[in-house]
């Protein structure tokens, strides 16, 4: 993925690489820890001895620097002055005020320029290949999420249900969670990033399942809600309503729509349903090697999406006191609309 940079590389004499993400993305290495400095000519991986041979065999167009402890800022600081560099493209978004003073001690007349928009941009439209592993990783969720609805029962407590579905979605080859699994129930659901506990279930409980897993580095994102019971007729008007409205959104996913199309047209149906105070988050985000990237669906995106961008479609309705719903497929952009990865039925299940 290095060639991605060309334009960038026109513009800078060098960028410099220092997130998890970006070493992935446009040097191979999966190691994490590490920076990377790419020049016009020359390409430079460094990393401490516990990845060297990792980041030889995964990173094979770099030239691997192996700096021991206290020298990592002067080698690359080395390298940075033997190749020239006056314009120096950086992750602003990603890397500390310490660690940037640190590395600026070894090019201190070079103009440093924050590109990291630009960097995570150049990842929006995946290849097949990241395709598959998007696919297959939401794939491990859905399975993982089947297997765990027979285990919801009253007197669970959300902790033990967001560690099964952890543990059943590293039985199905998760490398890890892409985030904290969310697994809330009762008055909680209207906390949309609500973090489990050991409440226990209760009869008549909404529970909200937002979850997902990293396969070969990719994430994967899903939420499903469901009723511990029978549902109220109250919680049936609101989860038909996140259903209908979520619908809508993925009616107007396809290229060329803006992010805030695919929001506004949502949002409506929410808003048509006398629920749109309770509707507070974007209709979704992009989803890669990151859990939330580039492009955003949110009533200010006018990113126009392509074939392979990848997003999530996750609208909700929350009510304090009372409860909430989120329902959350993951979808890749196509010409004339999507492929939706979730591969699961949204009908309102009454465990």
């Amino acid at each position: 993925m290095v060639g991605k940079l060309k334009d960038l590389l026109g513009k800078m004499d060098g960028v410099f690489l220092t997130s998890p993400h970006s070493l992935r993305y446009f040097t191979g290495f999966s190691g994490g820890e590490g920076v990377a400095l790419i020049g016009k000519t020359e390409k430079f991986l460094f990393v401490d001895s516990r990845y060297t041979e990792a980041a030889k065999n995964e990173a094979k167009n770099f030239t691997v620097i192996e700096f021991g402890s206290g020298t990592r800022t002067k080698e690359i600081g080395r390298r940075m002055t033997d190749l020239n560099i006056k314009r120096l493209g950086y992750e602003e978004a990603e890397l500390t005020v310490a660690d940037y003073h640190g590395f600026q001690k070894g090019l201190p007349d070079a103009e440093w320029v924050g590109c990291s928009r630009e960097l995570t941009g150049l990842r929006m439209v995946k290849t097949e290949e990241e395709l598959q592993a998007l696919r297959t990783a939401e794939q491990i969720g859905v399975d993982a999420f089947l297997a765990v609805l027979p285990q919801i029962r009253v007197g669970m407590t959300e902790n033990e249900l967001a560690a099964e579905l952890e543990y059943q979605m590293r039985k199905r080859g998760s490398e890890g969670t892409s985030f904290e699994t969310i697994a809330i129930s009762g008055k909680k659901t209207s906390m949309p990033h609500g973090r489990p506990d050991d409440k226990k279930l209760e009869p008549g409980d909404f529970v909200t399942m937002d979850f997902g897993c990293r396969y070969r580095g990719y994430c994967s994102d899903m939420t499903r809600t469901v009723v511990l019971g029978k549902a109220s007729e109250e919680q049936k008007k609101i989860y038909e309503t996140v259903k209908h409205a979520q619908g809508a959104g993925l009616s107007a996913i396809r290229a060329g729509v803006m992010g805030k199309e695919a929001d506004g047209m949502a949002r409506a149906v929410i808003a048509d349903a006398g629920y749109g105070n309770y509707f507070g988050h974007s209709l979704g985000h992009g989803v890669g090697l990151q859990i939330h990237e580039l492009p955003n669906l949110s009533p200010m995106s006018e990113t126009v999406l392509q074939p392979g961008m990848v997003v999530t479609c996750e609208p909700g309705i929350y009510i304090p006191d009372l409860g909430g719903v989120r329902i959350e497929d993951m979808v890749c952009v196509t010409q004339n609309g999507y492929e939706n990865l979730t591969l699961l039925s949204k009908e309102l299940l009454e465990l």
